[in-house]
């Protein structure tokens, strides 16, 4: 056995040791305090790359489900209206009936549509939702509206304008008033209520397909957003009963390295007791 002074290789492995020993400490005590495995990509490369993906996908998901949530407000407003002029034009159609009886009174039922007529021109004109008009401008001379929603990665187009909500033309052009006017005369069989009630059936038809779209759409992102979040947790969360044991142990191995480093520095000391 060799005994040097000016290199004490004992004391420096020790300190060595006490040092990997307190960096082990801290980390358990990290994850302890923060609730995660990996705090830096340092901790687990791989798994922090993969975990960060997933962290982005399920914030886009979470944003697609709040738009899910305004096509359906969307869609729903415009519903509630189209039900409206639906229920008026049956009220309508029932007039029409009405006044083939040679004992009615042609002239008020007359009145009575142009009544129906004008509060039906009004739902359209005044259908809206955050300032958007939904089924026709205000002034009833365009048919509206266009909206797109990020619903899945792609827009969710929904078009009250277009030929694919209504059979043969828009909703301004098929229930304004120019089509529902009633004339002094009371010609109340003039009025095309059956296209036009064709043409509204048809747009809730569209509105309830594309709804069952977006349900389909929410039960989709909802259960990803789950498994994301879990395999997200599985990746970054501590187990705080294994990181628990980890600081305990690292707390008493410091101690014993400490007292071992102590030792190690006073043991050149022993050769002193060859001079006596």
């Amino acid at each position: 056995m060799s005994f040097s002074v000016n290199t004490n290789i004992g004391a420096l492995q020790a300190y060595n040791a006490l040092a990997k020993v307190n960096a082990q400490t801290e980390k358990a005590q990290l994850r302890l305090a923060t609730g995660k495995r990996i705090n830096s990509a340092a901790d687990d490369t791989s798994g922090y790359s993969v975990g960060k993906k997933l962290e982005a996908q399920t914030l886009t998901q979470k944003s697609q489900l709040t738009n899910i949530s305004s096509a359906k407000n969307y869609l729903s407003t415009a519903e509630s209206a189209l039900q409206q002029v639906n229920d008026k034009l049956n009220q309508i159609k029932a007039k029409q009936v009405d006044a083939d009886d040679p004992l009615k009174d042609s002239a008020a039922i007359a009145k009575d549509i142009r009544v129906l007529a004008a509060e039906i021109d009004s739902i359209l004109k005044n259908t809206n939702i955050n300032g958007t008009q939904l089924l026709a401008s205000t002034d009833g001379s365009t048919a509206l509206s266009s909206a797109s929603f990020d619903v899945s990665g792609a827009a969710f187009s929904v078009d009250f304008g277009s030929s694919s909500y209504l059979s043969t033309s828009t909703l301004a052009t098929a229930i304004g008033t120019s089509n529902l006017q009633c004339t002094a005369d009371a010609t109340v069989n003039d009025y095309d209520t059956t296209t036009v009630a064709t043409n509204v059936r048809s747009a809730l038809g569209r509105i309830g397909n594309l709804s069952q779209t977006l349900d389909s759409r929410e039960e989709y992102l909802t259960a990803a957003i789950a498994n994301n979040t879990a395999t997200i947790s599985n990746i970054f969360d501590a187990d705080a009963a294994e990181e628990q044991l980890n600081a305990t142990k690292g707390s008493i191995m410091n101690q014993i390295a400490t007292a071992m480093l102590s030792q190690m520095n006073s043991a050149p000391q022993q050769i002193l007791s060859l001079f006596r």
